[in-house]
């Protein structure tokens, strides 16, 4: 039996080359068929119908970032321009839309999205998606302009190595990445992208629904414990020693992991979910939307995780993060020298949170979640990473058009 075994780097190649051949064969029996028609009709060009190019295209790997999205179909539906939505997720909440101008399609999972991508014809397409061009998603011929939107309003950088490389252009939320991205091509002898500061769609529409929300009611004091994944989460780290020490506050605990977590560390989070079922003091948390319960937080607990700067920049509050010793090995950071943007600015909106800090995790929280003296630092990281205010969706839309007329 192991010599069926199959590692995943040897897959993605197999799939590769799977993808070569099969793309191979379709692109010559497309171009004999088309001149067969030619011959047919006599010569008649205009009779020959090929498949329709597609001008606007995004693609999301996940339902999950819905929230990055839906800023940009909404503004693209209010242009009513014909934009086309592909997912990967069968209930992604964009299926339920009833747009006029953007079609929303589930284009399969995993693989099966991948191969419908590596054959699709479109002038520009947007994603958050990494990879492109290093595992199973291979550029397709006939996309002229690939174009990354970053999911979260922090470093570039934090992507699995090689993750932006082989996109054309990258649109970023602050000044600080741009220096980034260019010192990763200096190094890699990659040319260079087309970079557009645009700021943060999901966080101009949370602003907006912070704004129309109205007052939290009368609440218990709540904790939001929300990790990132991998080696370097809080969960992985301290397991249910930090679960604990929370509930040993006496405040209403929420915890809720990262999406990867329920597929990459399945098996820890069933032994801890297990270890510590939810309660009327604990709950687990897996919307697909953050926003209520980041609303009803006083106090997030994270490490890394992008959720530092939801949180912080939307609803002026402070932040704890573990002192976790992050490992940039997996990293396109840890190419670079510079501290990261991340752990640079987290000192100035929160504190760090130790082991031996547990035993007096009730008194921390209780003077974070009073202390004023964040609110400085907070706007000041607004500055520098979420640009354009209120404009992102728009400046969105405006550089694909832009770029699409340059085709």
């Amino acid at each position: 039996m192991k010599l069926l075994y199959i590692d995943p780097g040897t897959g993605s190649m197999l799939f590769t080359i799977l993808i070569g051949v099969l793309g191979t064969g379709f692109y010559l029996l497309r171009k004999f068929w088309v001149k067969l028609r030619f011959l047919i009709s006599g010569g008649a060009k205009d009779t020959v119908k090929l498949q329709e190019r597609i001008p606007f295209a995004i693609f999301s790997d996940s339902k999950r970032y819905w929230n990055q999205f839906e800023p940009i179909c909404n503004e693209f539906e209010k242009r009513k321009i014909p934009l086309v939505y592909m997912t990967a997720s069968p209930d992604d909440p964009a299926l339920e839309k009833g747009f006029q101008y953007v079609k929303c399609s589930f284009i399969g999972e995993g693989n099966r999205a991948f191969a419908h991508l590596n054959f699709l014809k479109a002038d520009v397409l947007l994603s958050t998606t990494p990879g492109l061009d290093v595992y199973q998603w291979k550029r397709s011929p006939d996309v002229k302009w690939y174009v990354h939107i970053a999911h979260a309003s922090s470093d570039i950088t934090l992507y699995r190595m090689f993750g932006i490389d082989f996109y054309d252009a990258i649109l970023l939320s602050g000044e600080y990445q741009i220096h980034q991205i260019r010192e990763l091509e200096r190094l890699r002898s990659l040319p260079e992208k087309e970079l557009e500061i645009v700021g943060v769609p999901y966080l101009d529409a949370m602003a907006r629904r912070l704004a129309q929300a109205g007052p939290i009611p009368n609440h218990e004091k709540t904790v939001l414990l929300a990790p990132s994944w991998g080696s370097s989460g809080i969960l992985n780290r301290y397991g249910g020693t930090i679960i604990e020490a929370l509930l040993t506050t006496g405040c209403h605990i929420i915890i809720r992991p990262h999406p990867q977590s329920f597929t990459s560390e399945k098996e820890m989070l069933a032994s801890l979910m297990q270890q510590y079922p939810a309660s009327e003091q604990l709950e687990w948390n897996r919307d697909n939307d953050n926003f209520e319960v980041l609303r009803r937080s006083d106090l997030l607990i994270s490490d890394f995780s992008g959720v530092i700067f939801d949180y912080a920049l939307i609803f002026g509050r402070p932040v704890l993060y573990a002192d976790t010793s992050f490992d940039k090995s997996p990293y396109d950071a840890c190419w670079l020298e510079e501290e990261l943007w991340t752990f640079r600015t987290l000192p100035k909106i929160g504190r760090k949170l130790s082991q031996d800090m547990f035993p007096q995790l009730r008194s921390l929280i209780d003077e974070m979640t009073d202390n004023p003296e964040y609110r400085a630092a907070i706007e000041t990281a607004r500055k520098e990473t979420w640009a354009n205010r209120g404009e992102a969706a728009e400046r969105v839309a405006d550089y694909m058009i832009r770029r699409q007329k340059r085709e």
